[in-house]
């Protein structure tokens, strides 16, 4: 039997704070009696560990509250590559209760799961506060998939002791993947930042889902449930809402790759001294090599002719220092390592690098001071194509920038070489989260509603935390609403990037192309 829906119509959630919303869920899964979901967990009653083989799970005080594996529903599937995007896949999921020999099912066909590959159980343990929150285990489970064929569409199910997908149950939870292929041909990919959890947010997932991503990036600041984002054990933070995040997303990334990093708030000070080991539960991220304890939201991938980079950018922030010079340098270090290697590499004809804090902003946080100085010089030696920000919840693109000035002017509809003209940067920080504004005066400016060209009056965050002002030309592409990113990568003789913002609608707001030698 299916679970009912219990999910929160859309025209009441609006009206709720997210603490009524969980209260709600918790209600309603109460009084249903339904299977164990994520609702479960968000009421901070129930947290489990495995028992007998049977498949029967109990909570670790031997309370009569007894849930057996087979009523033990996964939730929350998110999908990530290995280090090749042609062989190797990580598929990541949540139980709201430990469970017995969790594993995949893979096969070519969807009534065929033939191969079954063991997952790894991480529990995630956050103390509580009293008067505030109870203490919260949570369970997020990983298995690793190696030896794929490239091109190649897999179906796979998540599963445990007494909870088997392939039985006839539960084959409606049954989803599909695809590898990258063996050699460059045409893909799409998107990108944001900023989602959250909300109407606008699963919005956003569901219009980018019709673009056909082969993968997706997420620029950080993925859930929100740390509410303040200054990296602290002051801050505001839930990790529940972590529950509803992951049960949104599960209609994207069970067959999208969700490549994320990480954004100022999701430095969780509860786990580790960086802040990251939640991000380390949550996700499996391809592995940098930099940095022995790992580093969740620092990585590089190939798919097709386009090398990408993710970065930490609190490692280098000059506006939210909890995290500045984590990393000692070495992040910088193995940055300009990757972008020589990429650069050199006979099939990448492009780089993507993606992070949270912007190089080039004019909304509420502005420019970081931090990113310019230690990473802005690797970008320009190793002559980056692209680069693709949040932080800030807007749409906003540059001109080509080279040497700190507008090295070309990049309309809409324009194409740029970025070895001749520069590079271009955008913030696409409207994946969901409230939005912000633009300095006062200053209009939004996009495709069908292009205003005039002006000067604009912002600041960059100095060392010392001061706003420091400037007047900058390079602001092109404006535009205060949800939206996303989708970009045609395409290779051959004339390879080139068709970059296209996407509002909500659907309505294009933004498009420019990126080539080499034109």
């Amino acid at each position: 039997m299916e679970t009912p829906d219990v999910g929160i119509p859309p025209q009441l959630a609006r009206r709720m704070s997210m603490a009524e919303q969980y209260e709600y869920l918790r209600t309603r899964l109460t009084r249903r009696r339904a299977l164990v979901t994520a609702g479960a967990v968000a009421s901070g009653l129930l947290t489990g560990c495995s028992t007998a083989s049977g498949g029967t799970v109990t909570s670790p005080a031997g309370s009569a509250s007894r849930v057996r594996g087979a009523a033990v529903r996964p939730f929350g599937r998110h999908l990530a590559f290995g280090a090749d995007p042609k062989t190797r896949m990580r598929i990541s999921w949540q139980v709201p209760f430990a469970v017995r020999r969790p594993f995949v099912r893979l096969g070519l066909r969807p009534d065929d799961l033939g191969r079954r590959v063991a997952a790894e159980v991480r529990n995630l343990h956050t103390p509580g506060v009293q008067g505030v929150r109870p203490a919260v285990e949570q369970y997020y489970v990983h298995a690793a998939l190696d030896g794929l064929r490239p091109g190649t569409t897999y179906y796979y199910g998540v599963g445990h002791d007494g909870w088997d997908p392939a039985s006839p149950a539960h084959r409606s939870t049954i989803a599909s993947f695809r590898t990258a292929p063996a050699s460059p041909e045409r893909f799409v990919f998107t990108a944001f930042g900023d989602q959250g959890v909300g109407t606008s947010a699963g919005t956003n997932d569901h219009v980018l889902l019709r673009q056909k991503p082969a993968f997706h990036l997420h620029a950080g600041d993925i859930c929100y449930a740390d509410v303040n984002g200054a990296g602290k054990k002051s801050d505001g933070y839930d990790p529940r809402f972590w529950d509803l995040f992951l049960k949104q997303t599960d209609t994207v990334a069970k067959s999208v790759p969700w490549m994320v990093t990480t954004g100022n708030h999701d430095m969780e000070a509860w786990y580790s001294p960086d802040g990251y080991g939640g991000q380390l539960a949550r996700f499996s991220l391809p592995d940098s090599g930099f940095d022995p304890h790992g580093a969740p939201g620092v990585y590089a991938f190939t798919y097709g002719n386009v090398g990408f980079v993710a970065l930490d950018a609190n490692d280098v922030s000059y506006e939210i220092p909890a995290n500045f010079g984590h990393s000692g340098g070495r992040q910088t270090k193995w940055l300009d390592r990757k972008l020589g290697e990429l650069r050199a590499a006979k099939d990448v004809d492009f780089v993507v690098v993606f992070f949270h804090h912007c190089a080039y902003s004019t909304s509420q946080h502005a420019s970081d001071g931090g990113v310019r100085k230690e990473w802005l010089p690797l970008f320009a030696k190793h002559r980056v194509d692209l680069v693709i920000n949040g932080h800030n919840h807007v749409y906003e693109r540059t001109d080509a920038i080279k040497g700190g000035e507008v090295g070309r002017s990049v309309p809409v509809g324009a194409s740029t070489d970025p070895v001749r003209d520069g590079i271009v940067y955008v913030t696409a920080g409207g994946g969901g989260r409230a939005l912000y504004s633009f300095p006062s005066g200053v209009k939004d400016s996009y495709e069908g509603h292009v205003t005039r060209h002006r000067e604009v009056k912002t600041f960059h965050w100095t060392k010392s935390r001061v706003q420091a002002a400037e007047t900058v030309e390079w602001s092109r592409v404006r535009y205060t609403g949800f939206s996303f990113l989708s970009v045609v990568a395409e290779a051959g003789t004339a390879p080139r990037l068709t970059v296209s913002a996407l509002a909500q609608s659907g309505e294009r707001i933004d498009h420019f192309e990126v080539r080499r030698g034109t």
